[in-house]
């Protein structure tokens, strides 16, 4: 499994948000910050702020803040909204394996459960 490159932007989003408390951070400081593009970024912005992660300000000093405390930001609910989890051909889109009792798909399953649950353990907070 490969962690989309949304994901990780939403994940650097949130930390730099986080580690900068109390401003409004402009888009284009959090890109230059980390060289990635601001227009790939406003996209993850739209992203997090319809999940509720963060708030935009608007006007002449506007920006983004968090919408939430870091400990209200739990990681595999980033993941599970960002993330497409179907991790087998066989279990995308209602298509049934091929195999006769193919237990490939419960195993990879267990294994999705097993890193999603190590996700939910952490919140932005703990990433501090």
């Amino acid at each position: 499994m490969k962690i989309t490159q949304f994901t990780d932007f939403s994940l650097r989003l949130l930390l730099y948000l986080m580690r900068n408390p109390g401003r409004v951070v402009a888009v284009r400081e959090i890109a230059a910050f980390y060289d990635i593009s601001a227009e790939h970024l406003k996209k993850v912005v739209r992203h997090l702020v319809a999940n509720g992660h963060i708030i935009t300000v608007r006007g002449k000093h506007g920006g983004l803040k968090l919408g939430r405390v870091p400990a209200e930001i739990n990681l595999g609910r980033l993941f599970r909204e960002s993330e497409n989890l179907s991790l087998m051909p066989c279990h995308d889109g209602g298509r049934s394996c091929q195999v006769e009792h193919c237990k490939v798909n419960t195993v990879v399953e267990r294994g999705l459960a097993a890193f999603l649950a190590e996700l939910d353990a952490v919140t932005l907070s703990d990433m501090a």
